[in-house]
């Protein structure tokens, strides 16, 4: 952190000295002045990432001061410190804007870690919003690719959704099918879309952390609650708050997240005070969550009160008329990713490709091509380019000679290799939709289009 510029403004020399080479020792960049005003002055002509107020200061105090930093720039951190015994003044403070305060006499260790973990909050600000401007180049809605009749329907609930102030939505599908481009497009098309677009993998927290990195916590709320600390609900302020694989978290913390979605306030582990808030939360799952709740494994007023909208995702194998755009898309982002040239796909890979079942859906195949283009060296991908998955039918039948397709259309292979499949289940349409993964409506569409039905 030795680009970090902090200025102290304090009135008694001995201190604002020590304070001075204690920072530095930190390679931190550090000016030190006696008076507000002169504070003010320097903050008006130079960059400054973190401020130490001292409240009690000859003319204009520290209030005030922090009043006018706040004014002429709202994003830098300020610190106060006072001598006073009256908390009033630090906690008028801390409305106004301040970060945190430190009470005199202080031990020169509290300062560094009050530092370190305010320029923490510092750089998470700033990675996120590098971030929000990021999805906003990489995820706009036009980016869900595909033409099918089911992300047709998806792009028109994303527009009514986005319209609406804060209505909560339930996004259901498969890993990888893409979920998280769904939440990216509601928040970009929608009025929030200039705030915080924040996301949590509920799965990857531990149970004992998620809480506080949800709601925050106050100072001295637990042992290692050495300062406050900002929850995501309150960093997402403004814009929309994404909570993946929300079927992972414990039931315990379930109507805490129901309060924040009825009342849009919520209170930092160990606070006595409502904080509100104006956040449009998403939430996403793989998981059947209407089974979830009739096993007694979530809450059903959660549920309900989730899916005010729902966006379901089918998988990538029962919309395989997206898979020719999508594989397109791929090449052409790989080939310039790895400086290749390659014109397209083999018929034979094409075959390969449509015949698969993608457990793994748009994820997996935008890997499988990734690792194709790494491998090619010729003008085509090849069958040889693709892993050993995609040439071998994994299905509970035995396999068989099957006629090559040669040239031919996607529709074409598709209804080749579903009324094979047919075939070799005798008719089963139930065993047919399992080894071909679709469920036995789409199955049954299919042959009804085939006009085998």
């Amino acid at each position: 952190m030795e680009n970090i510029r902090i200025l102290i403004i304090e009135d008694n020399e001995d201190l604002s000295f020590t304070i001075e080479n204690v920072l530095k020792k930190s390679k931190y960049k550090v000016k030190r002045v006696s008076t507000g005003e002169e504070g003010i002055s320097i903050i008006k002509k130079e960059l400054i990432d973190l401020v130490l107020l001292d409240i009690n200061l000859p003319k204009m105090n520290g209030i005030k001061v922090l009043r006018n930093i706040k004014e002429i720039n709202p994003d830098i951190l300020v610190i106060m410190m006072t001598a006073i015994t009256d908390a009033k003044p630090a906690i008028d403070a801390m409305k106004i804007g301040a970060y945190d305060y430190l009470m005199k006499p202080f031990e020169l260790d509290e300062l560094k870690i009050v530092v370190k973990k305010a320029l923490e909050t510092h750089e998470l600000k700033r990675e996120v919003d590098r971030l929000k401007r990021q999805h906003e180049i990489d995820h706009p809605t036009n980016k869900i690719f595909g033409d099918s009749q089911y992300l047709q329907k998806i792009r028109e609930i994303i527009a009514i959704i986005a319209s609406t102030p804060r209505t909560s939505v339930l996004i259901l599908g498969e890993s990888g099918t893409g979920k998280e481009l769904v939440a990216n497009a509601i928040h970009y098309s929608s009025a929030r879309k200039d705030g915080p677009f924040i996301k949590i993998n509920c799965s990857a927290i531990p149970d004992n952390l998620i809480e506080s990195e949800l709601f925050g916590h106050e100072k001295g709320a637990f042992t290692d609650a050495k300062n406050m600390k900002k929850g995501l609900f309150e960093l997402a302020n403004g814009g929309t708050l994404f909570l993946d694989e929300l079927s992972s978290m414990k039931l315990s913390l379930q109507p805490k997240i129901l309060r924040v979605l009825e009342t849009q306030s919520f209170r930092r582990i160990g606070g006595v005070n409502d904080i509100n808030i104006d956040v449009r939360i998403i939430a996403a799952t793989n998981q059947d969550l209407a089974e979830l709740v009739k096993n007694g494994e979530f809450r059903d007023d959660l549920y309900y009160r989730l899916k005010v909208m729902e966006i379901t995702i089918p998988p990538l194998r029962e919309r395989k008329e997206d898979i020719d755009i999508l594989k397109k898309l791929f090449l052409d982002q790989y080939n310039k990713e790895f400086n290749k040239s390659i014109k397209g796909f083999a018929p034979e890979t094409d075959n390969l490709i449509y015949n698969y079942s993608w457990p793994g859906n748009v994820r997996e195949l935008k890997n499988v091509i990734e690792r194709a283009v790494i491998l090619c060296n010729d003008e085509m991908l090849l069958p040889e380019h693709m892993p050993l998955e995609l040439k071998e039918l994994n299905t509970d039948i035995p396999a068989t000679q099957s006629p090559g397709l040669g040239m031919v259309s996607l529709e074409d292979a598709e209804k080749h290799h579903i009324l094979n499949v047919l075939e070799l289940v005798n008719g089963n349409k139930s065993k047919a939709a399992r080894v071909l993964k679709i469920s036995r409506s789409t199955l049954r569409e299919k042959l009804k289009n085939y006009q085998t039905e």
